[in-house]
């Protein structure tokens, strides 16, 4: 299966050998935001194998290896571990590896009794108005076990219907190209832009800039999330290997 790949135009300074900014669509910008949302520990599985030597990766390996009897008897491991993906990764054009096949609706569960419970000796219908993530729980109205299945509705909805606004995934609008600076930095581009960024860069001889499109892709974007933890020039870095602390 071939791997999906976001352009961008880089603008680049040949003579310092570092990327200004980036001339991105709405896929990279959704991109940026999807990685910004992913937990913590999801990160740290990510770069496990990138020769990142951080205090983070030795705590993930000992929770690995910790017993699951030091548990709470309604915790488990795997949700600290591998915690459930940021609440779009399958609208986002380029998803990280185990955070892009996460498509099964999130399910709740709710108390199927009909009938009446017992509270205090005065007898009462199940207000059925507790749900649970996982059918094996108790209602605590009426202790039945939580068996009936409801549905989640995300944020973004399920409706028939579809609006306009609807028709858009991801996180940012799509009618706009963005500037992405060497740092991450996201703005909209816009003329005035292009006006003020000569002086922005102290760049003072135009003919010193160089325009390059590259393709970003899966093996781009793990770079990238390494670099944006240990340099301020993550662009520069990803593309021509120079970091900056």
């Amino acid at each position: 299966m071939e791997t999906a790949k976001i352009t961008l135009k880089l603008l680049i300074h040949k003579t310092e050998g570092r990327v200004l900014f980036a001339e991105a669509g709405k896929d990279f910008v959704d991109f940026l935001f999807y990685i910004l949302s992913l937990p913590i520990s999801s990160i740290v599985n990510l770069l496990r194998n990138k020769n990142m030597v951080w205090c983070l990766g030795d705590l993930y390996q000992s929770i690995e290896t910790l017993s699951e009897t030091y548990m709470q008897s309604n915790k488990n491991k795997n949700s600290v571990l591998n915690p459930k993906s940021p609440p779009c990764p399958n609208e986002i054009p380029l998803s990280l590896p185990d955070h892009s096949n996460d498509t099964k609706p999130r399910k709740f569960y709710t108390c199927t009794n009909n009938g009446y419970c017992g509270q205090g000796g005065c007898y009462t219908r199940c207000p059925r108005s507790h749900v649970a993530d996982t059918p094996s729980r108790s209602c605590p109205s009426c202790n039945e076990t939580m068996t009936g299945e409801m549905t989640f509705v995300s944020a973004d909805g399920t409706s028939t219907m579809t609006t306009a606004a609807d028709a858009e995934k991801g996180f940012v609008k799509g009618v706009v190209t963005y500037m992405v600076m060497d740092n991450l930095e996201v703005m909209p581009m816009s003329a005035i832009s292009y006006i003020t960024f000569p002086s922005k860069f102290n760049v003072e001889d135009l003919g010193t800039l160089q325009e390059k499109v590259v393709d970003f892709g899966l093996d781009e974007g793990l770079k990238l999330l390494k670099a944006s933890m240990e340099c301020n020039n993550v662009l520069t870095s990803v593309f021509f290997g120079n970091m900056e602390a």
